[in-house]
């Protein structure tokens, strides 16, 4: 079977940055009176692992009410301009010109855009106008794999195509100061904004090609992540401890993702996680029967960006990449997202 290769990767972040130290002073001042055991929860923002996040909107815009309207103009907006910038670092890594690209796919789950993302910035960003375009809503943070895994399997059913992958992700746009509560107050010590891009094909040099991808939604868990609609916005949805899940029920849905991938975890020589937070990455570890520490990548986007959703693995995937002491064995990519979702993609070396 042909696979498709990862020609190049590319990536985008917002220039507002916001400090996990001033995050934690903004939200006491803003939720501590209305939330009163805010200060039992404040140690989430220094427990995170996360130094910094960048924003999509200065941080006076956060202090304003917000509605669908004003959050879908900044979305458009934004998410736009990373949108072209993540795909030209792609495009431009993978040594072709936007011209080049036969198809896209869009991730996206944090924003709401009719024409969709990459029909907006199709004139700028230089694409075809016979481009096929398939926009994806509603992946959460396993976006950046199964986007990943949907992007390759496109570009393997005819060869030859060039496939560019970008997930976009405003999470900070969904900020709800109306909401006070545990979930929400989570959210903001945890959640910035990214995007990511890659090109696939069947043809190209690269250091990696798209094996096989699978996916794992435990029954019985909708209620676990996702968001809730209200005429203020989107409101992030918490209603279990993601690390303790993980910690329960990660090993033997992992095992039959293995299984449907046809490998086993001894033929992994790396694995390449979506951060979700330093809990989440210390429960993967156990997991995966890691030593602590492994995940170093994971920890260090985790720090510089916080969780972005769907791109953050991407970062994670192009920082792993770049390793000089890179194994050349496979890799395995992990997401956990709304459904409750564990995605994977199986990655091989190409030489």
């Amino acid at each position: 079977m042909t696979l498709a290769r990862l020609l190049g990767i590319g990536r985008a972040v917002p220039t507002n940055i916001m400090p996990q130290d001033q995050a934690l002073q903004w939200a006491r001042s803003h939720f501590s009176e209305r939330y009163p055991a805010f200060e039992r929860m404040a140690p989430v923002f220094a427990n995170s692992g996360i130094r910094e996040r960048q924003l999509a909107m200065p941080m006076d815009w956060y202090f304003q009410p917000q509605d669908w309207v004003t959050r879908t103009i900044a979305y458009r907006k934004v998410a736009g301009a990373l949108f072209i910038d993540a795909a030209r670092d792609a495009i431009a890594n993978s040594g072709l010109v936007a011209g080049d690209i036969d198809m896209v796919v869009t991730v996206s789950s944090t924003g709401v855009a009719t024409p969709s993302i990459e029909a907006l910035v199709h004139d700028e960003l230089g694409l075809r106008p016979d481009v096929a375009r398939v926009p994806v809503f509603g992946l959460g943070c396993a976006g950046g794999v199964s986007g990943l895994a949907l992007a390759a399997r496109l570009a393997a059913s005819k060869p030859g195509a060039r496939v560019l992958f970008v997930a976009v992700e405003l999470c900070t746009l969904s900020f709800r100061d109306d909401l006070a509560n545990k979930a929400n107050i989570v959210a903001t010590a945890l959640f910035g904004d990214g995007a990511a891009a890659a090109v696939l094909c069947t043809e190209g040099p690269a250091q990696v090609a798209i094996r096989s991808a699978s996916e794992h939604l435990w029954p019985g868990t909708l209620d676990v992540m996702g968001w809730d609609v209200a005429p203020q916005g989107l409101g992030v949805i918490f209603a279990q401890s993601i690390p303790s899940l993980v910690t329960r029920q990660l090993r033997p849905a992992l095992e039959l993702l293995l299984e449907r991938l046809d490998t086993t975890m001894d033929q992994v020589g790396r694995y390449v996680c979506h951060p979700g937070g330093t809990k989440v990455i210390s429960a993967l570890e156990d997991s995966l029967e890691l030593e602590t520490g492994t995940l170093d990548f994971e920890r260090a986007v985790l720090a510089d960006h916080g969780n972005m959703s769907a791109p953050t693995v991407m970062f994670v995937l192009q920082r792993v990449l770049a390793d000089a002491a890179l194994p050349k064995r496979d890799m395995l990519m992990l997401a956990l997202g709304p459904g409750f979702t564990l995605s994977g993609a199986l990655l091989e070396p190409t030489d």
